[in-house]
């Protein structure tokens, strides 16, 4: 299986987190998003939506970074990030979904006004959308950190492909400045994050180093070939 990414990207990076977890086979491949890459037709013929991550298993494309951390676990004999039994994967699917369609789009209006826009030149942050990204991000992180009283996890007791979903969007914590401050539950909750080798292992370059992205995977790469 073939895994094209990017560091920067969060979404990349829960997909790069779970084959870790699981021991997945996975080739990573780096797409330089700054140069274009995701838009050229070799690319969009993989994923139409011109974005990364992308899997590819033998010509079978998977998009859609929950979709794959799926797909990897269901792949994976014996493994204990995605349950098998109905329920459990059920609370476990609906913290995916509330990922993918309440933590991730709200993260993402502030990772682009204070971190993508100065980057690329594209000018100030709108006040008016840091102040809504804002409010859905504490929205979010509020409802989380009142979940996880008294859990080490966020579902099963124990660690799922839930908890590393979640938790890469909150990398960009210090640079977009999400406002998490006061929230004990999830302060510890990404504390046992920040200690996992997967984590540890796909911290990505300093903004401005796609270079040394591209020349570097993720400290974990080679495990994911081994």
């Amino acid at each position: 299986m073939r895994l094209y990414h990017h560091p920067f990207s969060f979404n990349a990076r829960r997909v790069v987190m779970a084959a870790l977890e699981l021991g997945a086979k996975v080739d990573l491949t780096f797409v330089d998003l700054g140069r274009g890459e995701q838009k050229k037709p070799e690319f969009l013929k993989m994923n139409p939506n011109g974005k990364v991550p992308v899997l590819d298993d033998d010509g079978f494309y998977v998009t859609e970074s929950h979709a794959i951390m799926q797909y990897l676990a269901d792949k994976t004999p014996g493994q204990t990030l995605y349950p098998q039994a109905l329920q459990a994967r059920t609370d476990v699917n609906r913290w995916l979904f509330w990922s993918a369609h309440q933590l991730s789009p709200s993260v993402s209006i502030l990772g682009w006004e204070r971190i993508v826009k100065p980057f690329l030149g594209l000018g100030a942050p709108e006040p008016a959308l840091e102040k809504r990204g804002e409010d859905l991000v504490r929205e979010c992180a509020t409802t989380l950190d009142t979940h996880l009283a008294g859990r080490r996890w966020i579902a099963q007791d124990q660690l799922t492909l839930a908890d590393l979903a979640i938790a890469a969007p909150f990398a960009v914590t210090v640079p977009a400045k999400l406002p998490t401050g006061g929230l004990k539950n999830l302060a510890a909750w990404l504390e046992r994050i920040e200690a996992l080798e997967c984590w540890r292992a796909t911290v990505p370059p300093p903004i401005g180093g796609e270079d040394r992205a591209r020349e570097a995977p993720p400290r974990g790469a080679a495990a994911l070939r081994a």
